[in-house]
C-alpha cells in the first residue's frame, strides 16, 4: 500500500495553490509544506541508514529516558523543516516523488519477518519485525498525508483499505499506552471502531501487563465505540481531548476508557 499512498500525496501536491502550501494544519505549528519537507526528511532518512547502511549521526544530548528521546527527534525534524523552508513546493514535490519511489521500491524488496532497523518506540518496543517498522512508516505517510488533505479542503484518500491498515498497526500501541494502568487479572478494555474501515480488538489485562487481540471480549469491562474517522484523530493527535470524548461512546468503568483516549501511535 505504500507505493499507491505516496503516489496520491504527489499527485495532490502537483494541483495546490502558492496559498495551499501556507495553510495551518492540525500538525502543530507546521504548515502543509512543513509537512512535505518532513515526509522527504524521514525518506531520506530511511533510504540512508537502511538501504545504504550508513550509520546515523549520534544523537545531540545523551538519551536517557523517552522524554529525552522524544526531545531529541523533535529536534531533529526541526532542522530539517527549518532549513527546507529554503525550498521551493516543486523542488520539494520533486524530491519526494524520487525518495518515494525508491523507498517503495526498497519495502518491496525486505523480508517482512525479517528484524526490523529501529523498534516501534511508540508500541514500548526494544526490537520490531520488519513488517511493523514498514508499517509504522506506513502510517506516518497517511496521517500526514490527511493532515495535508484537511488543510487544504481535499477529500481523503477513497480506499478504506489504507485506514483500516493505519488502524489496524496503531492500536498495537495501546497496551504499551495502557502500561500503567491497574486492573485485576481478566479485565477486559473492548475497543469497537466503527465504519468501512473500523474494527474490534480487546485490551485484556494479565498477571503483570495488558495484551491485545482482535475481536471482542464477552461481558468486557469497559466498552469503547468511536468512527474510523475518530479512531485515527485521536491516536495521531489530530482531535483535542474535549472533541475525544464527545464523539466517543463508553460503557462500564470510564477510568479504563481515558489511556486510550490518552493514547498516541506517533513519538510525541
Amino acid at each position: 500500500m505504500f507505493r499507491p499512498v505516496t503516489a496520491a500525496l504527489i499527485t495532490l501536491l502537483r494541483t495546490l495553490s502558492a496559498a495551499d502550501w501556507e495553510r495551518q494544519t492540525v500538525a502543530g505549528t507546521w504548515v502543509v509544506r512543513d509537512i512535505v519537507a518532513h515526509l522527504l526528511d524521514t525518506a531520506l532518512r530511511r533510504l540512508s541508514f537502511h538501504r545504504d547502511g550508513m550509520r546515523p549521526p549520534p544523537p545531540d544530548a545523551p538519551i536517557a529516558s523517552d522524554r529525552d528521546f522524544v526531545g531529541f527527534i523533535n529536534r531533529l525534524n526541526a532542522q530539517w523543516v527549518g532549513s527546507a523552508k529554503r525550498l521551493s513546493p516543486r523542488v520539494l514535490t520533486d524530491l519526494y516523488e524520487r525518495a518515494s519511489g525508491e523507498l517503495a521500491d526498497w519495502f518491496e524488496s525486505l523480508p517482512l519477518e525479517a528484524p526490523a532497523l529501529f523498534p516501534v518506540s511508540w508500541a514500548g518496543e526494544d526490537h520490531s519485525a520488519g513488517w511493523f517498522d514498514i508499517g509504522r512508516e506506513f502510517t506516518e505517510v497517511w496521517h500526514h498525508q490527511e493532515q495535508i488533505r484537511m488543510a487544504v479542503g481535499a477529500d481523503s484518500l477513497s480506499n478504506p483499505r489504507y485506514l483500516e491498515a493505519v488502524i489496524d498497526l496503531a492500536v498495537r500501541g495501546l497496551p504499551h499506552a495502557f502500561r500503567d494502568v491497574k486492573a485485576e487479572p481478566g479485565e477486559t478494555v473492548v475497543v469497537d471502531v466503527s465504519g468501512p474501515s473500523g474494527g474490534q480488538w480487546t485490551l485484556a489485562r494479565e498477571t503483570d501487563q495488558w495484551s491485545l487481540w482482535a475481536g471482542q471480549a464477552p461481558n468486557p469491562t469497559t466498552s469503547v465505540r468511536l468512527s474510523d474517522e475518530t479512531a485515527w484523530k485521536v491516536l495521531f493527535n489530530a482531535l483535542p481531548s474535549a472533541d475525544a470524548n464527545r464523539f466517543t461512546q463508553i460503557e462500564g468503568r470510564t477510568d479504563l476508557a481515558q489511556p486510550l483516549l490518552r493514547a498516541r501511535s506517533i513519538v510525541i
